[in-house]
């Protein structure tokens, strides 16, 4: 159909008539998701907004990270390595989002900030029940985080659960020794309600696959795109820091921590050691 005098004239079979038909408004149940940006600042300041779209998206993109993680675990539990990696990767799309998202914040001038930062309260991001979620279900467990959901019974027993339930990382190291491949005990037996720590006695089986891919080619790949996780997750963590750096420089926080330094330590943290100490082993 042609366009004349810049108008596009609708086509007949386009559906206008939603009177018992379910319309695009009402799938997405848009009147409650485009109604639940509540800013309160007083006045209300033009830029609060932004921050709380910002946030809003994250968890958004957050719920669904963990939807595919859950996902990819439950494949590995299942021995479907090709499912579990196309979970992965759906995620690796994901945390892309979530880092090219910090590029709108960055917009937000410390002065700007200020004009309403003071109506936030004690709310912060610290307090994201969904991004210590994705750290549990990863292997950065701390169950003295817990403690801050207390308040929210809910989100507590998410995050209870997942403390005592095996990461993803447990789940692939389950799943190849099941295969065959030689995991030792000490991985395979370990308290999953800890943070996963570095493993000695798993390094020489990590050194292994990487020095003879063509044997283990399906692991190898599988341990790279691991390490593609752990660098996105890394690199969210750095926009996050630097960006609160740039918005609001080394005040602390409005949940209570630190701020910066708070997050920056966060950089020291992984979810894969191994897949990151055998660098230093190969070629030795």
């Amino acid at each position: 159909m042609a366009v004349e005098g810049n108008t596009r004239p609708l086509e007949q079979e386009i559906v206008t008539d939603f009177s018992s038909r379910m319309s695009y408004d009402a799938y997405l149940h848009l009147d409650t998701l485009l109604s639940a940006q509540r800013p309160v600042s007083r006045p209300e300041h033009h830029d609060e907004l932004l921050f709380i779209i910002q946030h809003q998206t994250t968890e958004l993109w957050l719920k669904l990270v963990l939807h595919e993680t859950r996902a990819a675990r439950a494949a590995l539990d299942n021995d479907d390595i090709g499912v579990a990696l196309k979970c992965v990767a759906r995620v690796k799309h994901i945390q892309k989002t979530l880092t090219e998202q910090w590029s709108v914040l960055a917009t937000l001038t410390p002065t700007e900030y200020t004009e309403f930062r003071e109506f936030l309260g004690n709310s912060s991001g610290f307090q994201s029940h969904q991004y210590r979620a994705v750290e549990f279900i990863l292997g950065n467990k701390n169950a003295g985080m817990l403690r801050v959901f207390e308040s929210d019974p809910a989100a507590h027993d998410e995050l209870e659960t997942l403390l005592h339930e095996p990461s993803l990382y447990d789940a692939f190291w389950r799943y190849l020794s099941r295969a065959g491949l030689d995991v030792p005990h000490s991985t395979l037996a370990r308290d999953v309600s800890q943070a996963y720590v570095l493993d000695p006695n798993l390094l020489p089986l990590v050194k292994e696959i990487y020095e003879t891919p063509n044997k283990y080619w399906s692991v190898y790949e599988a341990l790279e795109e691991l390490v593609d996780l752990e660098e996105n997750f890394q690199l969210w963590r750095f926009r996050h820091m630097r960006t609160v750096l740039r918005t609001i420089g080394m005040k602390t926080g409005t949940g209570g921590s630190s701020g910066v330094g708070f997050l920056q330590s966060a950089l020291d943290l992984t979810f894969f050691p191994e897949l990151f100490a055998v660098r230093t082993e190969i070629g030795r």
